[in-house]
């Protein structure tokens, strides 16, 4: 698969097949695509936890306010910024912006290559960011920002309707 297909063909997947699993290769291959986003002088400030455990996909699926769909499914990626990592070059703008861009962009890798492997994910923002941190024993200078569950999908949802690019854009 291209990856302007990858792009078009990605959707947000709430249910997945639960006879499905995804393999420790694939949650590799998601890291590898990560670990090859740009990133603010190349510092790679990010870091991800892969979950497995059914209990902690349960406990991140109330941390999510609710969103029981976090817990159905096989694997589940939390993205985090690494603000420490940042900041050691750029400060304050480092901590306060470049290692969200820096991760938010991994962690669309991974959406990406999960799509090109026939999987399905959805971005979850929606979380009570002190209780994630706890729940995965998370050190002080690594921020949740995205949780990405991903597995087989079980549904198949229309594309979404997109603004025109003269809505979106401008050139000067």
């Amino acid at each position: 698969m291209e990856v302007f297909e990858a792009i078009k063909k990605r959707r947000s997947i709430r249910r997945f097949d639960p006879t499905k699993e995804v393999t420790d290769k694939q949650i590799e291959k998601f890291l590898e695509a990560a670990r090859w986003a740009p990133s603010a002088g190349n510092l790679q400030s990010w870091f991800f936890v892969v979950v497995k455990n059914k209990k902690t996909k349960q406990e991140l699926a109330k941390a999510t306010l609710g969103q029981d769909f976090v817990a159905q499914a096989p694997v589940v990626i939390v993205s985090c910024a690494d603000l420490e990592r940042s900041a050691s070059r750029y400060g304050g703008r480092g901590e306060k912006l470049y290692a969200f861009q820096d991760a938010t962009i991994a962690n669309q890798n991974i959406w990406l290559a999960a799509t090109e492997m026939g999987l399905g994910a959805v971005w979850v923002g929606a979380f009570d960011e002190n209780e994630v941190s706890r729940i995965l024993n998370l050190p002080s200078h690594l921020r949740p920002i995205a949780i990405l569950p991903i597995g087989y999908p079980a549904e198949s949802p229309s594309p979404p309707s997109r603004r025109s690019i003269t809505e979106i854009s401008r050139k000067v």
